[in-house]
């Protein structure tokens, strides 16, 4: 694996006349987490999408495990995992379904193994057979968490990952990223104030004006706490 399992030199994005990102530059190595913090409409999403590979920057180039964002093959994509706003998730396939889907789709040895294994991890296998669209927001986001990580990813995104969950679902998504970096992912999350998870340091980001600047707040440790609503 390179040093840095994401670089990212001189980004700029544009839509239209209206720019979102101006020269971003970033990069993270493996077992490293980053939070990168801002207000509505700071491009947090944006730039998550783009670190993806999943939007092209109007300008400047992104390396995903030293390779070309723009030209990833299915073998690095099943590296990253991607948690959003949006679950990607078929409301009318069940719970099990969904995951068993995704594994197939990640080539997985054993789907149904996988899927069973992590319903049980994020609290849904009592409703593994039931469909999604019958799900409350917070069970849809533990499923995305799921789907996320099914590949065991070595690069895992976060956009607002703590989004309709109660202390519960938050704290196991903390227990989630935690374990990730544990075995040696990066983890990039983007959230509107910091939030700390134990025994996991995060750079802290501030992304504002279309730039990334210099770390707001020192890394820290403590218990999983959103500061938002403080």
């Amino acid at each position: 694996m390179p040093a840095s399992v994401i670089e990212a030199h001189e980004l700029f994005k544009s839509f239209g006349f209206n720019p979102v990102l101006r020269d971003v530059e970033f990069n993270l190595a493996p077992g490293r987490a980053a939070l990168i913090v801002g207000q509505n409409g700071a491009g947090k999403s944006t730039l998550i999408r783009i670190l993806a590979g999943l939007s092209r920057p109007s300008a400047g180039t992104v390396l995903l495990f030293g390779e070309d964002s723009r030209r990833l093959g299915p073998r690095y994509r099943r590296r990253i995992g991607l948690l959003t706003h949006q679950s990607l998730l078929y409301p009318n396939l069940t719970a099990r379904e969904n995951l068993e889907f995704f594994g197939d789709l990640y080539g997985l040895d054993d789907s149904r193994a996988a899927a069973a294994r992590w319903l049980e991890r994020v609290g849904l296998a009592e409703v593994a057979e039931e469909r999604v669209r019958s799900f409350s927001r917070g069970m849809e986001q533990r499923l995305a968490a799921a789907r996320a990580l099914l590949a065991d990813p070595a690069f895992l995104l976060l956009d607002e990952p703590y989004a309709g969950l109660d202390p519960q679902g938050r704290e196991m998504v903390a227990t989630l990223v935690r374990d990730a970096v544990g075995r040696g992912c990066a983890v990039v999350a983007a959230a509107h104030a910091p939030f700390v998870v134990e025994d996991v340091d995060f750079e802290v980001l501030e992304l504002a004006r279309g730039q990334l600047g210099a770390p707001v707040e020192e890394s820290r440790r403590g218990r999983l706490r959103s500061q938002l609503g403080r």
